[in-house]
């Protein structure tokens, strides 16, 4: 199949953000995370001892992959997005290459990465990976570290609570040593992929993003690589969360100094542009985050943004039992209804 064709028909796509977090439902003992509950760890600065206690107790009983995939497809959704592995650091598959993943640090056991590829595979849905390539709280050499001065969503980019010593962090030896293993674990064991959505490329220099980019083509040269793999090597546009613009700029120039910015337009060497976005405001489960878009205004986003010819990926959070929450749920059966 021709992915590029495909990606500019599909229109509309599900995102999932799971892990750990979803344990946590946005509060840690009296506080609450903020707008992105996936963010809690650096938000809450919860040491990696106790973050770690969560993996004990990560036990999604009701994760259902053929259920999930079924759903979307119902909704109307052509493809999936799964985060293999979010800033937190762990693993939602069986990595070989680091024991901080769910199969053999919970008592779960199972590779929902394995699951939902086949169930989409099943359902004729394409099957698409998320992977935090740059910031890793679980690694003290993890990303993020040179960038300070920029605001986030948590305390820091980095895991500075558990590492303060940001001087003597060298992310080459986390590259080595695990983002680019991992990323070669996700391409060659799971099938065929739609693309690879990578995110906030801060620390990587531009051998980091090339390797990538040819790991990724080598073991599949028809998935299609997001923007946010940094320092211009991608197949496609992400624009920024929850962007909705006005229009498509006709001459959009590549500036080297917006390269890896993650809002916005750059040039898209295939035309193909997406923008994720939230139903509620958190990316990841967060109980009491009840800010819900109605279907309308989620069906008429869709309809601008298909009508420029921009995908709508959106995203749901499952909650700690692996659940898709009700109102969400409730929210893109609807949505469905206007298409």
């Amino acid at each position: 199949m021709d992915m590029k064709k495909w990606f500019k028909d599909a229109k509309y796509g599900m995102m999932i953000h799971w892990g750990l977090y979803s344990l946590l439902a946005g509060e840690w003992k009296d506080q609450r995370c903020g707008n992105y509950a996936e963010w809690i760890q650096t938000r809450c600065r919860i040491p990696q001892i106790e973050y770690d206690k969560l993996a004990t107790a990560f036990n999604p009983v009701y994760f259902d992959a053929d259920e999930i995939v079924k759903f979307a497809k119902d909704c109307g959704m052509k493809y999936i997005v799964f985060t293999s592995k979010h800033h937190e650091g762990f693993a939602i598959y069986h990595s070989k290459v680091d024991s901080f993943n769910i199969v053999d640090a919970t008592p779960f056991k199972r590779d929902v990465l394995g699951e939902l590829s086949e169930a989409c595979y099943k359902h004729g849905l394409k099957f698409g990976l998320y992977y935090s390539q740059d910031l890793d709280w679980h690694d003290q050499n993890g990303g993020g570290y040179l960038s300070g001065h920029i605001p986030c969503e948590g305390t820091a980019w980095c895991n500075d609570w558990d590492y303060p010593d940001n001087d003597k962090k060298d992310y080459d030896v986390c590259f080595r040593n695990k983002i680019y293993p991992q990323i070669e674990e996700l391409v060659s064991n799971y099938g065929e992929l739609c693309l690879f959505w990578f995110d906030v490329p801060m620390t990587l220099k531009k051998e980091h993003s090339q390797a990538i980019f040819d790991l990724v083509k080598k073991y599949q040269p028809d998935c299609l690589i997001n923007s946010r793999l940094g320092n211009g090597a991608y197949d496609y546009v992400s624009l920024g969360d929850n962007e909705v613009p006005e229009f498509i700029p006709k001459d959009t120039e590549l500036k080297e100094i917006l390269l890896n910015d993650i809002d916005g337009f750059k040039p898209s060497p295939y035309g193909l542009y997406e923008t994720a976005a939230t139903v509620n405001n958190s990316w990841g489960y967060c109980a009491w985050d009840q800010n819900w878009k109605s279907a309308k205004e989620i069906a008429d986003i869709k309809h601008k943004l298909n009508n420029m010819g921009i995908n709508y990926l959106l995203n749901v959070g499952p909650d700690g039992l692996g659940r898709i929450p009700a109102e969400c749920r409730k929210i893109l059966q609807n949505v469905a209804k206007y298409s």
